[in-house]
């Protein structure tokens, strides 16, 4: 049995359906689905999978040893806003449970594929590089980031990086994000404001040494994501952390253009002042290094904008059904 944690949420699902598309069914996921306003269930629905259960069960469960027979746990589930100002909440949920959650594979051994994030990387002065030896110079400039740099850090030192694998997701985008409100992505937000208005609002350039738009970011699709995850399910000696991210940086002006062009419509793009707020926080530039990923052995072609943005506005965007919905021969989602 496998259980993803987040399961509801964007990569969480997507990792469902990535399973189910591979004949997985003996699945549970754990999520909070919210209010029916958020709609965040509707990722489930079409999916396969043998139970799911609350948040806070699961803790419960996990911390009395309640589980047999768990054969690996994707740990998705996490409060990923960056903006969030609550920091007791975010080490709470973010760190806390995720020790609970790993101190049960350690004592069980089971296979634990955790999502860190991008965001431990912080202005990226320190670069982009993956390497365990790299992990404590790391500065994070959210709460976010840094609830997600503890967790690395206490993995790393409590032996969890000899068996685990921790993803440090880039600039995720792709279906069954719909929830997600302003994490939403950018190609999400643009598919709707440029429907809305006929135009895209980007970010002006605060540096000289940036023109407006060029601020640069890695991209990559949600099922490039669950590819390198599903490889890793298969190869369980992959151990480590890890970047998730195409290792090619694209500006927002690329992005912009592929998504007017998956839309068959002229571009027509308004720069406007980045929020005072914002400024001193703001990354101008990421790039995910995925040279330990590829010599770990992940070998497959990572997914281009242009070609993922396209796939993203045209079978989901624009569809009367956008979300990631299995097609194989299951008759219900429950097993």
């Amino acid at each position: 049995m496998i259980i993803i944690t987040g399961g509801a949420g964007f990569i969480g699902s997507a990792m469902l359906w990535e399973l189910n598309r591979k004949g997985e069914e003996d699945i549970i996921v754990v999520d909070d689905l919210g209010s029916t306003a958020t709609e965040k269930w509707r990722n489930l629905s079409g999916l396969r999978f043998a139970d799911i259960l609350s948040i806070e069960l699961f803790a419960e469960l996990i911390e009395r040893n309640a589980f047999d027979g768990i054969s690996a746990i994707i740990h998705m589930g996490a409060n990923s806003s960056t903006t969030e100002t609550d920091a007791d909440h975010l080490l709470d949920n973010n760190f806390g449970y995720s020790k609970k959650i790993a101190s049960f594979c350690m004592k069980h051994k089971v296979r634990l594929i955790y999502a860190s994030s991008a965001a431990t990387y912080g202005d990226g002065s320190n670069g982009y590089s993956d390497a365990i030896e790299k992990l404590s110079t790391l500065r994070p400039l959210n709460m976010y980031g840094y609830s997600k740099q503890l967790f690395d850090c206490w993995a790393l030192k409590h032996h969890l990086l000899d068996h685990a694998a921790g993803l440090k997701f880039f600039n995720v985008y792709g279906p069954n994000e719909y929830h997600k409100g302003d994490m939403s992505s950018v190609v999400y937000k643009a598919f709707h404001q440029i429907g809305e208005k006929g135009s895209l609002n980007l970010f002006q350039s605060h540096r000289p040494d940036y023109r407006d738009g060029e601020q640069l970011r890695d991209f990559v699709s949600v099922s490039d994501c669950t590819r390198i995850m599903a490889w890793m399910l298969e190869n369980p000696s992959v151990a480590g952390i890890f970047n998730v991210g195409c290792g090619t940086p694209r500006s927002f002006n690329d992005l912009a253009a592929a998504t007017f062009l998956a839309l068959n419509r002229q571009a027509v793009i308004n720069y406007i002042p980045m929020p005072e707020t914002l400024r001193d926080k703001y990354q101008y530039y990421t790039c995910a290094d995925i040279t330990k990923l590829r010599q770990a052995g992940f070998s497959a072609t990572l997914t281009p904008i242009e070609e993922g943005v396209k796939e993203y506005v045209q079978r989901y965007l624009s569809s009367e059904n956008p979300y990631f919905d299995y097609k194989g021969e299951f008759p219900s989602p429950l097993a």
